[in-house]
């Protein structure tokens, strides 16, 4: 094997390491924002963890659907929370998220 080959290998690796931590770090955020909306339209207990569930299966596409999806929900409730607020809130979430799962917790 070269140092070229090794290299590349390497790049790999690595590449597949970020893959995974994007894709824990995003999970995570999603279950902390569903925890969170949860909170916002009065579910507690096991209702809110349901909800927390439902929100980070909501990931079909992307980030747009989870917010469709909270978006939908809270507006549903009478919630006052604006698309730009729910996007700062995601984007704080986000960097919460990518330190846990950084620090393995």
């Amino acid at each position: 094997m070269t140092t070229f080959d090794k290299r590349e290998e390497g790049f790999e690796k690595k590449f597949a390491l970020d893959e995974d931590l994007k894709f824990k770090a995003v999970a995570r955020r999603n279950k902390l924002l569903g925890q969170l909306i949860a909170e916002k339209l009065g579910k507690s207990g096991d209702e809110a963890a349901a909800y927390a569930k439902e929100v980070v299966a909501a990931v079909f596409e992307g980030d747009g659907d989870v917010l469709r999806k909270v978006l939908g929900d809270v507006k549903a409730k009478g919630v006052d929370m604006t698309e730009e607020q729910l996007r700062a809130r995601m984007d704080e979430l986000m960097a919460q998220a990518v330190a846990e799962v950084k620090a393995g917790t």
